[in-house]
C-alpha cells in the first residue's frame, strides 16, 4: 500500500510502498477513505509524543470501508463504511464494561502507538468494540474531520463539563477543536465566546455564529471574557495544551465554573504552573479529558445526519498524502482556519 512514513522527527515524510496490513483476531482492515490531519499529528512529527517509535506511520482521525475482517468479528463485513475512535480500546476490561473506553489499560492508538492512516489500508483492533457505522448523509471527508476534534469536543461538552442551553461556553484556542466546541454548542443552545490571537480565526469563528470573539493579543483575555458574559463563562474549552492557554481558561471563568483540558499538555507544557488561587477562591472544577468511547458515536453522527448541526464548514482544505509535511510544518505558527483532510492518497 501507499503510505507517508515518518524516519525522523520533522523530517518530511516518506511515500513508500508498506506492506498490506492484515486483519488481526477480532479485528478488521479498512480502506481508509479520509484522514484528518491535527495537532496532536504535529506532536508526532516533531517527537514530542513519548508513545511513537521510529520509523512510524502518523494518522489518527480515519473512517474507512472494511475490505478484510478477522476471526471473531460480529457486526461487521466487507463494504461497511465505518468510523473509528482514535483509541481503540479491548472491550472486554472493567473500564471498558464500565463504558469508559478511553481509559482502557490496553488501548491501541493508531497513528501513535501503532501504524495510522496516512495510508491506503489500516488496521482496526477489537473492531466489534470499536467500530461506528457511518451513515450515508455524512461525507468521508467531515467524518474524517470528526475522528478526534468534533468527538472530542462533543465528549468535553456532554460527557465532560455537561454544558446546559444558555450558558457560557468561552473556546480558548480558535483552531479545529474550538471551531468544533463552537458549532456543537450553539446546537446546544449554548452562548460561545472564542478566544484567539490570530484575526483570521477570529473572523472565522464570527462567520460560524461565535456570540463574541476576544483578541487575547490586543487586550486581557480573562477580562474581556468577564465582562462580555457579566462574570465569566460558565464552562471553558482549552484546546491548545499550553500553560498560557489553560491560565485563560480558568480565569475566564465565574464562580463554580467548569474547565475541560482539551488541549494536549506535550513536550515543555506537560508540566504547568497555573493560577491555583484562582481554582481555589472561584471553587471551580477542572476536568481533563480525551477522545470519545465508540458507543457515543450514534447520537453525535445523528445530530449531524439529520441536519441539526452543520459541521462541514470545519473542512477547509482537502489535500493528497504528498501535502500531508507541508500542513504539518503549518503548525509551527499559527495556523489558517478550518481543518485539513486527506482525501487522495494517490499523489
Amino acid at each position: 500500500m501507499r503510505a507517508a512514513r515518518l524516519s525522523a522527527w520533522r523530517a518530511p515524510l516518506e511515500l513508500v510502498a508498506a506492506p498490506d496490513p492484515a486483519p488481526p483476531a477480532g479485528g478488521v482492515v479498512l480502506r481508509v477513505l479520509a484522514c484528518g490531519i491535527c495537532r496532536s499529528d504535529w506532536h508526532v512529527w516533531t517527537g514530542a509524543d513519548p508513545d511513537v517509535a521510529l520509523p512510524h506511520i502518523p494518522g489518527h482521525e480515519f473512517c474507512g470501508e472494511v475490505v478484510a475482517t478477522g476471526a471473531g468479528v460480529t457486526r461487521w463485513r466487507a463494504g461497511d463504511r465505518v468510523i473509528a475512535p482514535f483509541i481503540l480500546a479491548c472491550g472486554a476490561c472493567p473500564d471498558c464494561a464500565a463504558g469508559h473506553q478511553t481509559t482502557c489499560a490496553h488501548q491501541v492508538l493508531p497513528g501513535f502507538t501503532a501504524p495510522g492512516a496516512f495510508a491506503e489500508y489500516v488496521a482496526v483492533d477489537h473492531a466489534d468494540a470499536n467500530l461506528a457505522a457511518l451513515p450515508g448523509g455524512v461525507a468521508p471527508d467531515l467524518a474524517a474531520a470528526l475522528g478526534c476534534r468534533v468527538t472530542t469536543a462533543w465528549q468535553a461538552l456532554t460527557g465532560r463539563a455537561a454544558l446546559a442551553p444558555g450558558e457560557w461556553l468561552a473556546v480558548i484556542g480558535g483552531g479545529g477543536v474550538g471551531i468544533a466546541a463552537l458549532l456543537l454548542a450553539r446546537a446546544l443552545g449554548a452562548r460561545v465566546v472564542v478566544v484567539d490571537v490570530v484575526q483570521e480565526k477570529l473572523d472565522f469563528a464570527q462567520r460560524l455564529g461565535a456570540d463574541a470573539v476576544v483578541d487575547a493579543g490586543r487586550r486581557d483575555a480573562p477580562e474581556a471574557v468577564q465582562e462580555i458574559t457579566s462574570g465569566g463563562a460558565h464552562v471553558a474549552l482549552e484546546a491548545l495544551g499550553t500553560a498560557e492557554t489553560t491560565a485563560t481558561a480558568l480565569k475566564s471563568l465565574r464562580k463554580l465554573g467548569r474547565m475541560v483540558q482539551v488541549g494536549m499538555p506535550a513536550g515543555d507544557h506537560a508540566t504547568m504552573t497555573l493560577p491555583w488561587d484562582v481554582v481555589y477562591s472561584g471553587q471551580l472544577a477542572i476536568y481533563g479529558t480525551r477522545g470519545m468511547p465508540a458507543w457515543r458515536y450514534p447520537p453525535l453522527l445523528d445530530l449531524i445526519a439529520d441536519g441539526r448541526v452543520d459541521l462541514s464548514p470545519l473542512v477547509t482544505r482537502r489535500v493528497a498524502l504528498s501535502e500531508v509535511t507541508g500542513e504539518l510544518a503549518a503548525f509551527d505558527r499559527p495556523a489558517p482556519p478550518g481543518v485539513a483532510v486527506v482525501t487522495d492518497f494517490t499523489a
